[in-house]
């Protein structure tokens, strides 16, 4: 018997003493955080699964994974011999999860779960599904807990304070904005645990979350007081730990001089639980099964999306002009990287991760750079086609001077969060790669100069974007845009560019000015090669008139486009003048910031075509 299977049996044993039928393990933490930290990977440890997305369903005969196509071939390797099943999410003939268990626990049965991690909306969906059935829901045992003998401890790293100068605008102010918006929808009460609302409301920052500086905590706010549940070591640190000055204030006295009432993490469930005839202002989707359940029925319910995340998305004017700093910061990172590219390959070994590790150190020499905002696709040929690729000891291969490599990265900056993709050709490229890189640099060129009146959707303009290869009958399946925060989570809602909704994602907000969004359409053609292109933009106003306020987007990133990529026959005029103006303003901006031999470069690589 391996690792896995003992602590499959390990498992078994504790469900039959609870009565369990099946137990639910999620890749999840109790904030429905993106990336989740050590101390949370449960699914990892009863599965043997390392990727970053999947579910577990565990029942008295069988084991289960579902993941998606990211990671068929991962997973196939590392559950082998586990008895662990892997089911493969999208085909034909594989149930979803809840069908799954709709279809394997028995009438008045027991499904068991970490009510602390899994969503409301989700906890109550499941709760729908099998009522018919009386079956019942226990969400109150951490099994898996109970079996990690030498299971890592909640993150605890320093909380520190972002400084007006990068903030823009002060926790008090952002603290009456809600307050606002609580009186609006009739609510006495808000209960916040997202991470990368708090983070912005409190205008803090920490390390607590893989890619994403925020802080392990949660918030309840009412009309007079805000209640802060935290680990208490980690706020007793300097204020501004990365400004050089001799100011001694610690995060505690910064959160108590602006009213902060300071409480230890886990007593946010006590307090929730003591709340009694309010008016619950709370996210179904984003607050977690066990916090939710803890609200009688003297309460009502007001389930909105977070005040938060609406007021967040419109960068204000400092942050929207340290925004532009650290993109050109983050253009000199890559346009190096791609100098370097350039110039080396075929005459000195370099394999996926060996060039994403040399991308990674470029953007740690610019100041300012705190870490990556995301993990970063490396992906040389084939394996381009696979959108979410990511390159491991196992999958990694060596780049030839032939095809094309594309990589996706981005880094957190004081001055705020990037994201870039470029698609580099390496050596001679087929007729049908330049034509594929072509398209889809004409629609993100299409895409970043659209103008829009107030009130559009992604949904609105994601047509502009496609068009180029729905023509031709070309698609790509993921969205075309994404809201990027500041200096915080990399995906951030609810702006986005897509032309089919996924309701989960609430991602189809009204486009505002100040909001940052990514422009990134690309291309898969399987077992060949992937190309994507992604700008950051900022919306902007352009002029009003009788028929309202017009908008439009200003490119935030400035990298050089791959002219050995491009073929111009199949552009138009107005696709010219497009890429030979944003190459322009990337020779402008970014040259005078390189040694004279990339500068030299550069010049050609942006020349006029």
């Amino acid at each position: 018997m391996n690792v896995i299977q003992e602590r499959l049996s390990a498992l078994r044993a504790l469900m039959k003493e609870q009565g369990m039928d099946a137990y639910l393990v999620p890749t999840a933490d109790y904030h429905e955080t993106e990336y989740v930290g050590e101390h949370f990977k449960c699914r990892k440890y009863i599965t043997g699964f390392t990727g970053s997305s999947g579910t577990a369903v565990v029942t008295m005969d069988q084991a289960c994974l579902w993941t998606d196509g990211r990671y068929f071939v991962q997973a196939s390797h590392e559950l082998e011999g586990s008895s662990v099943t892997m089911m493969k999410m999208g085909h034909e003939g594989v149930p979803e999860v809840e069908e799954y268990l709709d279809q394997k626990l028995p009438a008045g049965g027991c499904l068991g779960f970490d009510g602390r991690v899994v969503n409301a909306a989700a906890g109550l969906n499941l709760e729908d599904l099998l009522e018919d059935r009386n079956i019942r829901i226990s969400y109150g045992e951490d099994l898996i807990g109970k079996i990690w003998e030498d299971r890592p401890a909640l993150s605890a790293q320093p909380a520190w304070v972002l400084a007006p100068q990068y903030a823009g605008k002060c926790s008090r102010d952002k603290i009456a904005d809600v307050r606002e918006a609580m009186k609006k929808a009739h609510a006495t009460v808000h209960v916040l645990t997202t991470l990368d609302d708090i983070a912005w409301l409190l205008n803090i920052r920490g390390d607590d979350i893989l890619y994403n500086p925020v802080v392990l905590s949660y918030v309840v706010l009412t009309m007079d007081q805000l209640y802060l549940f935290i680990n208490e070591d980690v706020i007793d640190g300097k204020t501004y730990p990365y400004l050089d000055n001799t100011d001694d204030t610690t995060t505690r006295e910064y959160l108590e001089g602006i009213g902060v009432t300071i409480r230890p993490y886990d007593k946010v469930y006590d307090m929730v639980e003591g709340l009694r005839n309010e008016k619950v202002l709370l996210e179904k989707s984003r607050v977690n099964y066990a916090i939710y359940r803890l609200l009688d029925s003297s309460n009502k319910i007001i389930d909105k999306m977070n005040p938060t995340a609406l007021m967040k998305c419109v960068k204000n004017d400092v942050e929207i002009e340290n925004e532009k700093k650290a993109h050109i910061k983050d253009g000199v990172a890559v346009t190096k990287f791609i100098y370097w590219l350039k110039k080396n390959i075929g005459k000195i070994p370099m394999d996926e991760l060996s060039v994403c590790e040399y991308m990674e150190n470029l953007r740690k020499q610019q100041e300012g750079c705190i870490s990556p905002s995301f993990a970063t696709i490396s992906a040389y040929g084939a394996h381009g086609a696979m959108c979410h690729y990511s390159a491991t000891e196992e999958t990694n291969i060596p780049l030839e001077p032939r095809g094309l490599y594309l990589i996706d990265s981005g880094g957190q900056y004081y001055e705020g969060t990037t994201d870039i993709t470029r698609t580099i050709a390496v050596g001679p490229l087929k007729a049908e790669e330049k034509e594929h890189f072509t398209l889809v640099l004409m629609s993100m060129l299409r895409l970043g100069a659209v103008k829009f009146l107030h009130g559009c959707r992604g949904l609105s303009i994601d047509y502009v974007a496609r068009e180029p290869l729905w023509s031709r009958g070309l698609n790509f399946e993921h969205g075309t845009g994404h809201g990027v925060s500041y200096l915080s989570s990399c995906h951030e809602r609810p702006n986005g560019i897509r032309f089919k909704m996924v309701p989960e994602r609430q991602d189809n907000g009204v486009l505002e000015p100040g909001m940052v969004t990514s422009d990134e359409p690309g291309l898969y053609i399987e077992g060949s090669h992937g190309i994507r292109t992604e700008n950051l933009t900022l919306c902007v106003k352009d002029e009003k008139n009788e028929y309202g306020q017009f908008l439009k987007f200003e490119f935030l990133t400035y990298v050089p486009i791959d002219l050995d990529a491009v073929e111009k026959s199949l552009m138009t005029e107005r696709d010219v003048k497009l890429l030979n103006e944003y190459h322009k303003q990337v020779y402008e901006k970014i040259g005078p910031h390189l040694t004279e031999d990339e500068r030299e470069w550069l010049k050609e690589a942006t020349a006029a075509i």
